[in-house]
C-alpha cells in the first residue's frame, strides 16, 4: 500500500473511530434519560439493571476514547514523519499533467 492510500486508510479509521465514540456518547444520554424517567415511575428491574448498564457502556466510551487518542496520535506522526502534504502536492501535479502513476 503506498503512503497516501495507507495515509487515507488511517484517516478513515480516526473519523469511524469519532464516530463510534459520539454513538457511544449519545446511548449515555439515552440511558440517563431512561434513568431519569424511571425516577418517578421506580420500576425494579430498570432501578437494577440500567446502572450496570451505563457502567457498561461508559467502560467502552473510555476504551474507545484512549484508542482514538492513540490512533489519531499514530495518524498525526505518519503524516509528519512521510511529509504526506508534499506526497498530496506532488500527485495533484503528476494528475494535473496527465501523468497519473
Amino acid at each position: 500500500m503506498d503512503t497516501l492510500k495507507k495515509f487515507a486508510a488511517m484517516e478513515k479509521i480516526v473519523h469511524e473511530l469519532e464516530d463510534l465514540r459520539n454513538s457511544q456518547q449519545a446511548i449515555i444520554q439515552k440511558l440517563g434519560k431512561i434513568e431519569v424517567d424511571n425516577m418517578d415511575l421506580g420500576d425494579k428491574r430498570l432501578d437494577t439493571e440500567l446502572p450496570d448498564m451505563h457502567q457498561r457502556i461508559s467502560d467502552n466510551l473510555d476504551a474507545i476514547a484512549g484508542i482514538l487518542e492513540y490512533f489519531a496520535g499514530n495518524t498525526d506522526k505518519f503524516h509528519d514523519t512521510n511529509n504526506v502534504e508534499q506526497l498530496k502536492e506532488e500527485k495533484a501535479i503528476r494528475e494535473a499533467a496527465g501523468n497519473e502513476e
